[in-house]
């Protein structure tokens, strides 16, 4: 296949295609959020989630051209990094940790 084939448009579909399969991927990650079974269960499923959404706004930011959606998927991904530091310390000092 030559390079030449390649186009924007086909680009555009890829990522735009793969931000769809991250959206499937974080509704399993959701359920997962919501029953748990256990509070590290929850938790984990919260920072994918996050993750996920940071990947998802990537890949949409990349596939339209809007560098814009790049700059809230990094902001974002700061954001999950603290949010799963503090989780992770009020669950040790609650005594969540077995």
């Amino acid at each position: 296949m030559p390079v030449a084939f390649i186009t924007g448009d086909l680009v555009t579909d890829v990522f735009l295609g793969a931000a769809a399969l991250f959206m499937l991927l974080a509704i399993a990650m959701f359920y997962r959020a919501i029953k748990g079974p256990t509070t590290q269960d929850r938790v984990l499923a919260v920072n994918v989630l996050g993750t996920n959404t940071v990947v998802i706004l990537a890949l949409l930011g990349a596939g339209l051209g809007e560098p814009s959606l790049l700059d809230i998927a990094l902001v974002y991904a700061l954001l999950n990094f603290l949010m799963a530091v503090a989780i992770s310390k009020f669950t040790v000092e609650r005594g969540g940790v077995l």
